[in-house]
């Protein structure tokens, strides 16, 4: 067949399927159109309202078309959008401060995605040895049912073989433990090991929060050994769980911490937080990204930062936490046949169910409310940090009637 003849072929079956131009790794609901959104809400192309506890999968933290944040990229966009990291960029270097100023970190990377941000970070624990001359030193131990992104360091990292199959020929310089065991983390470092990496909750493994003996031990074990620590927060940071980044709630704190997702409130975005031990380095030419820290995505973050650091936030997402988990949790005694538990920190909550739970997630759509997916059979709720009481109220309302039908049968 002709050239000609395969794109008329594809421009006829084309319009009956209009993601045929698309690689198919992705499979949204072919129904499903949104077009707009405003607050906690999307609208499909009738306009129908959806309240949405998913945010992206916590990248719209502050809902949709927030007036600040469309204010900052709008008033950017007037200005510079790229300019290439050749030169200065005003407002990248006043949001690596600001990240510096409430944290832990020295120095900041600015890149484009969160496994983007993991790249550097491992690139960042190997370099810190191999400027000390320890070029053995490199392997890295990751923690079972973990995700840090879909590159390959990213992916070996987190060791998901499902997700590595046909990808990764080798281990990629990668161990990993069991999730939690400080024994088996304790067993597996050797000489060659550079570092260890965990999310501080775990977003796809099932919104598990660490525990504050197993992080506390971790540190410990890193500072005996002088192995990098390094933290993956994309999911679980700015002030998703009532914190303005998960450790806090543990007192410990890492040597690298990647960060994305709420960062540019949804605008692509990704940061590498470090200690001056490791940050430094990453000398000149080691590292780099043509659109990470463009004057954009900056704008946006500096944006998202001011809503962040605004007084009485934090300590509203950590009240508004407390009130979904425990009206969830009162859910489960009323619909034991649907759902058993609740888990989480804060906004980042993990519904566990009994029933599969994508005919959860399926009928809450029916009721015009998204949700996610997680592991262990988990509904994931990711609702916006300023989600408003009542909206709150309406989304335990119509979780309440699908587990009703759910329980009925």
């Amino acid at each position: 067949m002709t050239a000609i003849a395969e794109k008329t072929k594809f421009d006829a079956t084309h319009e009956s399927n209009p993601r045929d131009a698309l690689w198919p790794n992705y499979n949204p609901p072919k129904e499903l159109v949104f077009t707009h959104g405003i607050g906690s809400e999307v609208f499909d192309e009738q306009g129908t309202a959806y309240l949405d506890f998913l945010s992206g999968i916590a990248v719209t933290s502050f809902g949709h078309a927030h007036p600040y944040l469309v204010k900052a990229l709008k008033d950017q966009c007037e200005k510079l959008w790229h300019l290439s990291n050749v030169f200065r960029i005003p407002e990248g270097e006043l949001l690596a401060k600001r990240l510096v100023e409430n944290s832990f970190a020295d120095n900041v990377f600015f890149a484009n995605s969160g496994t983007e941000a993991a790249e550097a970070g491992i690139k960042a624990i190997r370099g810190y040895h191999a400027v000390k001359g320890n070029t053995e030193r490199t392997r890295i131990i990751g923690l079972t049912e973990s995700f840090h992104g879909r590159t390959l360091a990213a992916l070996a990292a987190a060791g998901n073989q499902a997700q590595m199959k046909g990808f990764i020929p080798t281990d990629y310089g990668f161990d990993q433990v069991q999730w939690g065991d400080i024994e088996a983390l304790k067993n597996a470092v050797t000489d060659q090991t550079a570092g260890i990496v965990f999310e501080t909750v775990q977003g796809e493994g099932g919104i598990r929060p660490v525990t504050q003996e197993f992080v506390s031990q971790v540190r410990q074990l890193c500072d005996d050994l002088d192995l990098v620590l390094m933290f993956d927060e994309v999911q679980c940071g700015i002030g998703r769980t009532g914190k303005l980044f998960a450790y806090e709630h543990f007192n410990v704190t890492p040597d690298v911490m990647v960060l994305a997702k709420g960062l540019g409130g949804g605008f692509p975005i990704g940061a590498c937080l470090t200690t001056a031990k490791v940050g430094n380095s990453m000398v000149f030419g080691s590292h780099g990204s043509t659109f990470g820290g463009n004057p954009l995505a900056m704008a946006v973050g500096n944006a998202v930062m001011d809503l962040l650091l605004e007084p009485n936030l934090l300590s509203e997402i950590s009240r508004k936490g407390e009130f979904l988990q425990s009206e969830l949790t009162r859910l489960t005694q009323e619909f034991p046949d649907v759902v058993g538990s609740v888990h989480g920190l804060g906004l980042m909550i993990g519904l566990k169910c009994i029933v599969p739970n994508t005919d959860v997630l399926v009928k809450l759509r029916e009721h015009h409310m998204i949700v996610g997916k997680s592991g262990g059979n988990m509904i994931r709720l990711l609702p916006p940090v300023n989600m408003c009481d009542e909206d709150i109220a309406k989304g335990i309302k119509i979780i309440t009637c699908v587990l009703q039908e759910l329980q009925a049968g």
